[in-house]
């Protein structure tokens, strides 16, 4: 399999888990509070790897003790960390609570991550020689949009998680072959009320998006039209955190490995259902053959 390059936000996270989110002004108390590795990079690497992809993470962290414990978890599952940078800034935080239906409320802290200005040489040549490129918006788009030229202009398949939504630039938005937003950004996207047509609107500058649904899957679009639904996999969610991240390192891993945009969206939908199932953003996301076994099981 050729190499993933994820260009892209480390963070540590707390997640506390409560029966219910509080109104304004509101205590309430918590059930559990643990600690995890997370981020959109670093969850999207982990995503990637555990399905065989061989991965490198381009990322800002502190010369903190949380930055040691986010490279102890690369290493764990056979993440590149050469392109993990220590800086002079606290490592990313991400606060996080889940409730009793496993929706969740998350405050970022962009720590070392907002330093990630701008690409080293290394991380330039790492996007460049890859068959896939990962990036999202936790990281500032100056740093973004040049790792999605690197890989542009390197060959690679360009895919870009528009979160958190914000004005992405035409320039940068140009270099992206594949766009993967959830239905919530895919309308604030378009500036279109319905996600489906929102998609198709994304899709008229020649790229494909790839627009998640929750419990309604997903859909290709290209061209301006909507080209395949994938369905979503039935699942009782225990915490939704990082489900997007299982879908798009899934997807990344499964075009990388030369697969269909469909069949790898089909895998990905199966690795987002796992990865609901189960608690923590990166601890959550499945292996190969959990993702095998499922996908077998769907066959008729």
């Amino acid at each position: 399999m050729k190499r993933v390059c994820v260009v892209g936000s480390a963070n540590v996270d707390t997640v506390v888990r409560v029966d219910r989110h509080p109104n304004g002004g509101e205590t309430v108390v918590a059930n559990d509070r643990t600690r995890h590795a997370g981020g959109k990079g670093l969850n999207q690497a982990v995503a990637a790897a555990r399905l065989g992809a061989d991965v490198a993470l381009r990322a800002r962290i502190g010369d903190d003790p949380d930055g040691a414990f986010l490279r102890a978890v690369l290493i764990t599952d056979s993440i590149d960390p050469s392109g993990v940078v220590a800086v002079d800034a606290q490592t990313g935080t991400a606060d996080i609570a889940v409730d009793a239906a496993g929706e969740n409320t998350i405050i970022v802290y962009p720590g070392a991550n907002g330093s990630f200005t701008e690409l080293t040489g290394d991380d330039e040549r790492a996007a460049a020689h890859a068959a896939v490129v990962l990036l999202q918006g936790e990281i500032p788009l100056t740093a973004v949009a040049a790792a999605a030229r690197a890989g542009h202009d390197g060959g690679a398949t360009v895919i870009l998680t528009p979160a958190p939504v914000q004005p992405f630039p035409a320039s940068l938005l140009d270099l992206v072959d594949v766009l993967v937003p959830n239905e919530h950004e895919a309308v604030q996207l378009a500036g279109v009320d319905d996600p489906l047509g929102a998609a198709c609107a994304l899709s008229s500058a020649g790229r494909t998006v790839v627009v998640t649904l929750g419990a309604s899957g997903s859909a290709i679009a290209r061209g301006g039209a909507i080209t395949s639904r994938i369905a979503a996999i039935p699942t009782r969610p225990v915490d939704t955190t990082g489900a997007g991240d299982a879908f798009v390192g899934a997807l990344g891993a499964m075009l990388a490995l030369g697969l269909s945009i469909e069949q790898a969206a089909e895998t990905a939908s199966v690795a987002a259902a796992l990865s609901v199932s189960r608690a923590g953003a990166s601890e959550s996301m499945p292996r190969l053959d959990e993702v095998n076994a499922l996908l077998a099981a769907r066959q008729p």
